[in-house]
């Protein structure tokens, strides 16, 4: 991730590229949705200045955006 900023539609970038990422590792293909989006927020991406600012408005735009491109 190059640059990051604080609104939603960087968050969703980092966020896609993160879920895509978990994808392609063995231990995560293990898990829930729930819980692949709960490591991801918690490890991958928990320093996104949306993510720190707007937790709960982050979680929903994860939430979409795996409903949305069927990330799961």
């Amino acid at each position: 991730m190059d640059r990051v900023f604080n609104n939603a539609d960087s968050f969703a970038m980092a966020f896609d590229d993160a879920w895509k990422q978990s994808l392609r590792s063995d231990t995560s293909r293990s898990l829930s949705i729930e819980e692949r989006t709960k490591v991801i927020l918690e490890t991958r991406i928990q320093e996104h200045p949306f993510l720190l600012n707007n937790p709960d408005q982050a979680r929903q735009v994860a939430d979409f955006r795996i409903r949305l491109l069927g990330l799961d």
